[in-house]
Protein backbone atom coordinates (compact mmCIF):
# COMPACT_ATOMS: atom_id res chain seq x y z
CA UNK A 1 0.00 0.00 0.00
CA UNK A 2 1.79 3.32 -0.91
CA UNK A 3 2.38 5.78 1.93
CA UNK A 4 1.44 9.29 2.53
CA UNK A 5 4.43 10.34 0.40
CA UNK A 6 3.79 8.68 -2.40
CA UNK A 7 0.46 10.12 -3.29
CA UNK A 8 2.08 13.24 -2.54
CA UNK A 9 4.59 12.67 -5.12
CA UNK A 10 1.86 11.14 -7.30
CA UNK A 11 -0.28 14.32 -6.70
CA UNK A 12 2.83 16.33 -7.68
CA UNK A 13 3.45 14.72 -11.12
CA UNK A 14 -0.77 15.26 -12.42
CA UNK A 15 -0.42 19.16 -11.24
CA UNK A 16 0.02 19.61 -15.29
CA UNK A 17 -3.44 18.35 -15.91
CA UNK A 18 -4.91 20.93 -14.32
CA UNK A 19 -7.48 22.70 -16.05
CA UNK A 20 -7.67 20.15 -18.48
CA UNK A 21 -11.30 19.05 -20.18
CA UNK A 22 -11.84 15.66 -19.72
CA UNK A 23 -12.84 14.48 -22.80
CA UNK A 24 -12.99 10.60 -22.24
CA UNK A 25 -13.67 8.32 -19.52
CA UNK A 26 -12.60 4.67 -19.12
CA UNK A 27 -12.97 1.65 -16.46
CA UNK A 28 -14.48 -0.81 -14.53
CA UNK A 29 -15.38 1.29 -11.62
CA UNK A 30 -19.05 1.30 -10.14
CA UNK A 31 -18.90 4.29 -8.92
CA UNK A 32 -20.63 6.45 -11.04
CA UNK A 33 -17.58 7.97 -13.50
CA UNK A 34 -19.52 8.77 -16.39
CA UNK A 35 -20.37 11.88 -14.41
CA UNK A 36 -16.37 13.00 -14.73
CA UNK A 37 -16.94 13.19 -18.59
CA UNK A 38 -16.92 16.79 -19.87
CA UNK A 39 -15.84 18.38 -17.00
CA UNK A 40 -12.45 19.95 -16.39
CA UNK A 41 -10.01 19.20 -13.58
CA UNK A 42 -9.96 22.58 -11.01
CA UNK A 43 -7.40 20.73 -8.67
CA UNK A 44 -5.25 17.58 -7.73
CA UNK A 45 -4.14 17.38 -3.57
CA UNK A 46 -3.36 14.32 -1.56
CA UNK A 47 -4.40 13.86 2.18
CA UNK A 48 -2.58 10.90 3.59
CA UNK A 49 -3.34 7.95 1.45
CA UNK A 50 -6.22 9.32 -0.76
CA UNK A 51 -5.49 10.96 -3.91
CA UNK A 52 -8.62 13.69 -4.53
CA UNK A 53 -8.95 15.37 -7.96
CA UNK A 54 -11.67 17.96 -7.92
CA UNK A 55 -13.64 19.08 -10.60
CA UNK A 56 -15.70 21.83 -11.65
CA UNK A 57 -19.16 21.14 -11.26
CA UNK A 58 -18.25 20.47 -7.60
CA UNK A 59 -17.63 16.66 -7.43
CA UNK A 60 -14.10 15.27 -6.40
CA UNK A 61 -12.79 11.11 -7.05
CA UNK A 62 -11.47 9.88 -4.42
CA UNK A 63 -8.93 7.44 -5.59
CA UNK A 64 -7.76 5.16 -2.48
CA UNK A 65 -4.79 2.74 -3.98
CA UNK A 66 -5.51 -0.35 -1.45
CA UNK A 67 -2.82 -3.26 -1.16
CA UNK A 68 -2.64 -3.20 -4.62
CA UNK A 69 -3.14 -0.46 -6.76
CA UNK A 70 -1.26 1.22 -9.05
CA UNK A 71 -1.12 4.29 -11.86
CA UNK A 72 0.37 5.10 -14.86
CA UNK A 73 0.38 8.25 -16.23
CA UNK A 74 1.01 9.24 -20.46
CA UNK A 75 0.54 5.13 -20.98
CA UNK A 76 -1.38 2.02 -20.07
CA UNK A 77 -1.05 -1.11 -18.72
CA UNK A 78 -1.64 -3.66 -21.16
CA UNK A 79 -1.46 -6.38 -18.82
CA UNK A 80 -4.52 -4.81 -16.57
CA UNK A 81 -8.05 -3.34 -16.36
CA UNK A 82 -8.33 0.20 -16.11
CA UNK A 83 -10.49 0.81 -12.76
CA UNK A 84 -10.45 4.55 -14.17
CA UNK A 85 -9.09 6.12 -16.79
CA UNK A 86 -9.16 9.81 -17.82
CA UNK A 87 -8.01 10.97 -21.36
CA UNK A 88 -7.50 15.21 -21.77
CA UNK A 89 -6.15 17.13 -24.92
CA UNK A 90 -2.86 16.55 -23.25
CA UNK A 91 -2.29 13.50 -22.01
CA UNK A 92 -3.84 10.51 -19.96
CA UNK A 93 -3.59 8.87 -16.45
CA UNK A 94 -4.91 5.54 -15.60
CA UNK A 95 -5.78 3.88 -12.10
CA UNK A 96 -5.65 0.13 -11.38
CA UNK A 97 -6.61 -2.15 -8.38
CA UNK A 98 -7.91 0.92 -6.68
CA UNK A 99 -11.06 2.13 -4.60
CA UNK A 100 -12.65 4.54 -6.74
CA UNK A 101 -15.16 7.16 -5.07
CA UNK A 102 -17.06 10.03 -5.63
CA UNK A 103 -17.50 12.98 -3.28
CA UNK A 104 -20.39 15.33 -3.73
CA UNK A 105 -19.13 17.10 -0.61
CA UNK A 106 -16.95 19.92 -0.47
CA UNK A 107 -13.74 17.68 1.12
CA UNK A 108 -12.69 20.73 3.12
CA UNK A 109 -15.67 19.81 5.21
CA UNK A 110 -14.89 16.07 4.82
CA UNK A 111 -11.07 15.89 5.78
CA UNK A 112 -9.03 17.18 8.57
CA UNK A 113 -5.72 18.51 7.35
CA UNK A 114 -4.04 19.39 10.21
CA UNK A 115 -4.10 15.48 11.04
CA UNK A 116 -1.98 14.68 7.23
CA UNK A 117 1.59 14.61 8.31
CA UNK A 118 2.77 16.02 4.88
CA UNK A 119 0.22 19.16 4.60
CA UNK A 120 1.54 22.60 5.30
CA UNK A 121 -1.52 23.22 8.08
CA UNK A 122 -0.84 19.96 9.92
CA UNK A 123 -0.91 20.32 13.89
CA UNK A 124 1.33 18.09 16.10
CA UNK A 125 -0.51 19.40 19.48
CA UNK A 126 -3.85 18.12 18.19
CA UNK A 127 -2.01 14.67 17.33
CA UNK A 128 -0.85 14.95 20.97
CA UNK A 129 -4.51 15.47 22.19
CA UNK A 130 -5.65 12.49 20.15
CA UNK A 131 -3.11 10.40 21.83
CA UNK A 132 -4.09 11.49 25.22
CA UNK A 133 -7.64 10.30 24.84
CA UNK A 134 -5.94 6.93 23.81
CA UNK A 135 -3.73 6.30 26.80
CA UNK A 136 -3.86 2.28 26.50
CA UNK A 137 -2.86 1.92 23.62
CA UNK A 138 0.09 0.43 21.61
CA UNK A 139 2.47 3.01 19.91
CA UNK A 140 2.75 0.77 16.98
CA UNK A 141 -0.92 0.98 16.26
CA UNK A 142 -1.31 4.96 17.11
CA UNK A 143 1.23 5.38 13.80
CA UNK A 144 -0.99 3.81 12.05
CA UNK A 145 -4.64 5.61 12.92
CA UNK A 146 -5.10 8.01 10.13
CA UNK A 147 -6.68 10.66 12.28
CA UNK A 148 -4.24 11.33 14.09
CA UNK A 149 -1.04 10.79 11.51
CA UNK A 150 -2.74 10.12 8.25
CA UNK A 151 -0.50 9.17 5.25
CA UNK A 152 1.66 7.03 8.06
CA UNK A 153 1.97 3.56 6.96
CA UNK A 154 3.73 0.42 7.97
CA UNK A 155 7.43 1.17 6.49
CA UNK A 156 7.29 4.97 8.05
CA UNK A 157 5.89 3.42 11.77
CA UNK A 158 8.88 0.98 11.67
CA UNK A 159 11.45 3.48 10.78
CA UNK A 160 10.18 5.98 12.84
CA UNK A 161 10.42 3.64 16.13
CA UNK A 162 13.83 2.64 15.35
CA UNK A 163 15.34 6.15 14.89
CA UNK A 164 13.36 7.23 18.49
CA UNK A 165 14.73 3.82 20.08
CA UNK A 166 11.35 2.74 20.90
CA UNK A 167 9.62 -0.93 20.95
CA UNK A 168 6.68 -1.06 19.24
CA UNK A 169 5.11 -2.66 21.68
CA UNK A 170 5.23 0.23 24.14
CA UNK A 171 1.74 1.76 25.98
CA UNK A 172 1.66 5.34 24.89
CA UNK A 173 0.99 6.45 28.41
CA UNK A 174 4.15 4.80 29.89
CA UNK A 175 6.18 7.41 27.22
CA UNK A 176 7.91 10.39 28.57
CA UNK A 177 6.66 13.36 27.43
CA UNK A 178 9.99 13.94 25.49
CA UNK A 179 9.69 10.78 23.93
CA UNK A 180 6.20 11.01 22.79
CA UNK A 181 7.17 14.92 21.27
CA UNK A 182 10.06 13.61 19.58
CA UNK A 183 8.23 10.38 17.97
CA UNK A 184 5.64 12.84 16.81
CA UNK A 185 8.08 15.65 15.88
CA UNK A 186 9.83 12.70 13.54
CA UNK A 187 6.93 11.41 12.32
CA UNK A 188 6.33 14.64 10.00
CA UNK A 189 10.06 14.96 9.63
CA UNK A 190 10.62 11.42 8.39
CA UNK A 191 7.76 11.36 5.79
CA UNK A 192 9.81 14.11 3.91
CA UNK A 193 12.76 12.44 3.91
CA UNK A 194 10.80 9.10 2.78
CA UNK A 195 9.44 11.79 -0.29
CA UNK A 196 12.88 13.08 -0.91
CA UNK A 197 13.87 9.15 -0.96
CA UNK A 198 11.13 8.41 -3.15
CA UNK A 199 12.08 10.99 -5.36
CA UNK A 200 15.64 10.39 -6.37
CA UNK A 201 15.05 6.69 -6.06
CA UNK A 202 17.12 5.47 -3.32
CA UNK A 203 14.43 4.65 -0.74
CA UNK A 204 15.18 1.16 -0.05
CA UNK A 205 18.82 2.27 0.52
CA UNK A 206 18.42 4.13 3.34
CA UNK A 207 15.74 1.89 5.30
CA UNK A 208 17.14 0.96 8.33
CA UNK A 209 15.39 -1.85 9.79
CA UNK A 210 11.98 -2.37 7.62
CA UNK A 211 12.65 -5.21 5.98
CA UNK A 212 16.23 -5.70 6.86
CA UNK A 213 17.73 -9.17 8.69
CA UNK A 214 20.16 -7.39 10.80
CA UNK A 215 19.62 -4.14 13.22
CA UNK A 216 22.89 -1.62 11.64
CA UNK A 217 23.10 -0.49 15.66
CA UNK A 218 23.53 -3.97 17.68
CA UNK A 219 24.24 -6.02 14.29
CA UNK A 220 21.92 -8.70 16.18
CA UNK A 221 18.94 -10.09 13.74
CA UNK A 222 15.79 -7.92 13.54
CA UNK A 223 12.31 -9.63 14.77
CA UNK A 224 9.42 -9.48 12.97
CA UNK A 225 6.21 -9.60 14.52
CA UNK A 226 2.40 -9.20 13.65
CA UNK A 227 1.67 -6.60 16.66
CA UNK A 228 -1.21 -4.70 17.77
CA UNK A 229 -4.72 -3.66 16.71
CA UNK A 230 -4.14 -2.69 13.28
CA UNK A 231 -2.19 -6.54 13.52
CA UNK A 232 0.14 -5.19 11.23
CA UNK A 233 3.95 -6.24 11.19
CA UNK A 234 6.55 -4.96 13.61
CA UNK A 235 9.97 -4.94 12.20
CA UNK A 236 12.73 -3.54 15.47
CA UNK A 237 15.42 -4.31 17.50
CA UNK A 238 14.55 -6.01 20.63
CA UNK A 239 17.99 -4.60 22.03
CA UNK A 240 18.22 -0.98 21.32
CA UNK A 241 14.65 -0.15 21.08
CA UNK A 242 13.34 0.21 24.80
CA UNK A 243 9.95 -0.93 25.82
CA UNK A 244 8.34 1.37 27.77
Amino acid sequence: MPEGPSIYLLSEELQGFIGQEVLNVRGNSKAGINRIENTVISGIRSWGKHLLISLNNGITIRIHFMLFGRHAINERKPERIERLGIDTPTGEFNFYACSVKILEEDINSLYDWSSDVMNDRWDPEAAKKKISERPDELICDILLYQDIFSGIGNIIKNEVLFRQKVHPQSVVSHLPAKILNSIIKDAREYSFLFLEWRREFVLKKNLQVHNKKLCPRCNLPIPKKIMGKTKRKAHFCSNCQILY
